[in-house]
């Protein structure tokens, strides 16, 4: 349940959940056209999740953290797919604040706004003669690109000693070509697909140093301070990108108990499934490392408030750590996946099982480069033992 007091945030969290059984109906649908239903846009846009992260001085809900997560969360629990592309758009529509008020009035224009990333700087940015810049490159893995307004790129643009920086680029995705080359085992509803800018004028104020985005300390925002909005980007997108991931083990462990009604244990005297100490052990664990990933992301949710609350921001140390415990989150709703599909019988393998679906995605989403388990204990250890994190994404 929600456990805010706006009534407009928690309007659109009861919409969501009243969605549930038709988003999870379009599974199959996405995973075949490798990409998420046109109607699941729309019906998301019409329960007001593209209006979340948005100011409200341009009519959007502006919603904490902590009322995201829930609400992506829920969308995952429903459908794979959706919930993480809608984790995406969420996460990467709050970025525009950090970028000066002329970029903020293009972007968040319409009050609702779907905004796509990609980090990696596999793009160039060059100087034009009236102050602007010109874009060029390809990004691969541009999760929701398909159905997103504007792209946020990140691409190196050289100083005046031609020593290159990491700058991030807004650009509409109507001007950018999409690449048909999504073809994925997990995650094959996301439409991640490769989008290139072939030299793409960008004005001055849709440009800002990555290094400050990732910060969080973009200096001529015009809503610094204690707004209580005011995150650290990364720790903000590992608690997004962790609801995304719990919402998803959730949606399995339904839909394993959905299924249990009936089933036997095939070549044993188990005639109804339940009955078995080994299953029983298996739900047991699976439901408790699903509720402590849960409970240690409330933890620094609670942590990232209050440092918006205040006004400040995280200290390296903290940083790594959100880091570290968002993967941790992760990983203990990979293995709760994974220990249900070891209960689940070899049924569980048909296209037409739900399970098997949210079982593909999670293992391949866990992958990603950003919530990789190690990688991320790795640079939370260095932070636990001293050493400097060895990493920008802070």
């Amino acid at each position: 349940m929600m456990s805010t007091t706006d009534s407009a945030v928690a309007a659109v969290f009861d919409e969501v959940t009243a969605l549930a059984a038709t988003l999870r109906a379009t599974g199959p649908e996405a995973e075949e056209r490798r990409w998420i239903p046109d109607e699941n846009i729309e019906l998301l846009d019409k329960a007001g999740v593209f209006r979340l992260s948005v100011p409200r001085r341009f009519g959007g809900l502006e919603a904490p953290v902590a009322d995201l997560t829930r609400i992506v969360s829920e969308i995952a629990r429903a459908e794979t797919a959706t919930g993480w592309v809608s984790m995406i758009w969420a996460s990467s529509a709050w970025v525009p604040s950090l970028f000066p008020d002329a970029a903020q009035e293009e972007v968040y224009a319409g009050g609702s706004v779907r905004v796509s990333t990609g980090f990696t700087p596999s793009g160039t940015l060059a100087p034009t003669e009236d102050g602007a810049y010109t874009l060029s490159g390809s990004w691969g893995w541009i999760s929701g690109c398909r159905g997103a307004d504007w792209a946020l790129l990140a691409a190196l643009l050289p100083g005046p000693d031609g020593t290159p920086a990491p700058f991030a680029a807004l650009v509409r995705v109507s001007e950018l070509s999409i690449a048909d080359d999504w073809h994925a085992s997990a995650g094959a509803g996301t439409g991640s697909s490769t989008v290139t800018a072939d030299a793409v004028r960008v004005p001055a104020h849709r440009v800002v140093s990555l290094l400050d985005v990732l910060a969080g300390s973009t200096g001529d925002r015009s809503n610094t301070g204690a707004t209580g909005r005011n995150y650290a980007f990364i720790p903000f997108f590992m608690a997004l990108g962790a609801s995304a991931y719990l919402g998803l083990a959730r949606g399995a462990y339904e839909l394993f108990l959905d299924r249990l009604p009936g089933r036997g244990i095939t070549y044993t005297s188990w005639t109804d499934q339940s009955q078995s100490p080994v299953t029983q052990v298996q739900v047991a664990q699976a439901e408790n490392k699903i509720a402590a990933a849960e409970a240690l992301q409330e933890a620094w949710l609670r942590e990232l408030q209050r440092h918006a609350d205040a006004g400040t921001l995280p200290s390296v140390e903290e940083r790594a750590a959100a880091r570290g415990r968002a993967a941790f989150a992760i990983e203990l709703a990979n293995q709760a996946v994974d220990e249900l599909f070891e209960a689940a019988g070899a049924s569980v393998i048909m296209r037409d099982v739900a399970f098997q679906r949210f079982h593909r995605d999670m293992r391949g989403l866990a992958l990603h480069a950003l919530f990789a388990y190690r990688t991320n204990q790795e640079v939370h250890g260095r932070s636990l033992l001293g050493l400097a994190p060895d990493t920008l994404f802070l």
